[in-house]
């Protein structure tokens, strides 16, 4: 996650004050968008945080609009019905909601089809929802915007693969650069003459043009599109990988490599079936494979992230002012969940700056994954306390919170379980703890211990709640209590203090600050 550190305010630290309850963010609270693919269409409704939103409504209708385009220059007959029902039961579905009118756009299929213009046109007439027919260049720019929504500041090359083009585009500090288009889509690939070797041939051709026209691209790539994301899943499946979140999935070239020979030599049923890919997308990969294969060659990434955000994502992206764009995913989305979960919201803040000299000499990397444990570690209080450690583990790892790699997730996880429980074996989650390495697992357990006690001190979302002192070198704790919170400072306060202090393998001293 590249995240750049927010302005520091008085009243919120490094962080600033949160904005998705503002005016201009609540207009972002529920938007629906709507995208009609060569492959899909596809209706999301968005939710929640607008900077980190929720997927409150999420269906796909695989249409196959684009299949026999190359051959006929028209859209699929069959897929074309199937669209228009699709999109009619969106709209449907839209206004029972109460739903703004719906953003709907269509790429390649539409705008390179014979027939494109008279779907639009029936589509129109028969639902009232006005498709946009975007080209290659503004598809690529709002796939770029997607990725962007969950990795702020983020820079490198997007790959944008749908069912009859891929699309790249470059980012950097924030902005979308350079643009291209191509017609390397999976359903267009296969109607390539010259079996295997001439598909091979034509995807060298097209992908050195495109490597001519975009330069030296060798950061990060981030690979948007169902087709990659198959793959990533299929590289899961090969390396035994223990997470399956696919947002933020890291892979290496070499990795990728040997998942497409792996891909190559199997029965591509057998694997759909334990990948669970759907057989309209697993038709596909092979063809998807042969792309990326060539890509990786040509334009040398010096590694790959897997995005689950693409145009959809792009199209919220594009209706927020800069200033929401700028915030962090994860922080915000976690506020939101603080406000509306937490039995004091508010509070999180207090147990942040209360936590925090644990871990001083950290760096902002560090400290936003200590500020998102402190505004989440109340928000699970309604499970049944003998499993609230395991369902705050399980949402901080499978949650759709942006900004997160996977080592980070586990370490969230890790810090929330340990709110709950003092020890982490036992759980049916072990197998995702090496994700983290040791150290990483230590300071997890000491903040989360850290929040276990400072939760009982927890009587309003401002109050005094005394002040931790850590010095590391001399290995000693020490604990200031207002005379108010002396009250709290029970049997059950003071066991947990001493078990942070073991975790810290620290000396541990209170003292009481004289009225």
């Amino acid at each position: 996650m590249d995240v750049t550190p927010e302005p520091a305010t008085a009243e919120w630290g490094p962080f600033g004050r949160p904005i998705f309850d503002d005016p201009g963010a609540r207009a972002l609270s529920r938007v629906g968008v709507v995208d009609v693919g060569s492959n899909s269409v596809r209706m999301v409704i968005f939710d929640g945080a607008a900077r980190s939103p929720a997927y409150f409504y999420n269906e796909k209708i695989m249409c196959a609009l684009g299949a026999g385009l190359s051959e006929t220059g028209r859209l699929n007959p069959e897929g074309r019905v199937r669209a228009l029902s699709a999109l009619r039961r969106f709209q449907h579905l839209a206004k029972g909601m109460g739903m703004p009118p719906l953003s709907v756009v269509a790429t390649a299929a539409v705008r390179d089809a014979s027939d494109g213009q008279e779907f639009c046109e029936e589509v129109l007439r028969e639902t009232g929802l006005k498709i946009h027919v975007i080209d290659g260049q503004e598809e690529a720019r709002l796939s770029a915007q997607g990725v962007l929504l969950g990795w702020p500041g983020a820079y490198g090359l997007i790959c944008d693969i749908g069912g009859s083009s891929m699309e790249l585009a470059e980012i950097h500090d924030g902005q979308v650069g350079k643009r291209v288009t191509s017609s390397l889509g999976p359903l267009k690939l296969r109607d390539i003459p010259g079996g295997r070797r001439g598909r091979k041939a034509h995807i060298t051709e097209v992908i050195q043009d495109l490597h001519e026209q975009m330069g030296q691209q060798r950061e990060r790539l981030f690979l948007v599109g169902g087709s990659w994301r198959a793959i990533a899943r299929v590289d899961m499946e090969r390396r035994g990988y223990p997470m399956r979140v696919l947002h933020e999935y890291r892979m290496s070239a070499q990795s990728v490599r040997d998942t497409l020979r792996f891909i190559e030599t199997s029965d591509l049923e057998e694997l759909r079936a334990a990948c669970g890919i759907s057989s309209a997308r697993m038709s596909l990969v092979p063809f998807a494979a042969d792309v990326l294969s060539r890509l990786i060659k040509t334009f040398k990434p010096k590694d790959i992230a897997v995005s689950s955000y693409g145009i959809r994502e792009g199209l919220l992206y594009e209706q927020m002012p800069d200033r929401l764009r700028n915030r962090d995913p994860l922080i915000e989305a976690c506020r939101f969940a603080e406000m509306k979960d937490a039995r004091i919201p508010g509070f999180g803040r207090t147990l942040y700056d209360f936590v925090s000299p644990l871990f001083r000499a950290s760096p902002h990397t560090k400290m936003r994954l200590v500020k998102a444990a402190c505004l989440l570690h109340d928000v699970s209080w309604r499970a049944h306390p003998d499993y609230r450690a395991e369902v705050c583990f399980d949402n901080a790892t499978r949650a759709n919170l942006g900004g997160l790699k996977h080592s980070e997730r586990v370490f969230l996880g890790l810090a929330l379980l340990h709110r709950y429980r003092n020890k982490r074996q036992g759980t049916a989650f072990e197998h995702l703890y090496e994700l983290l390495d040791e150290r990483g697992r230590k300071e997890a357990e000491i903040l989360g211990k850290a929040m276990r006690f400072g939760a009982m001190l927890m009587v309003s979302k401002s109050g005094d709640i005394g002040k931790l002192t850590w010095q590391p070198r001399k290995k000693h704790l020490h604990l200031e209590l207002p005379k108010e919170a002396e009250p709290l400072f029970g049997e059950v306060a003071e066991s947990r203090l001493s078990s942070l202090a073991r975790s810290l393998e620290a000396e541990v001293t209170v003292k009481l600050r004289k009225p």
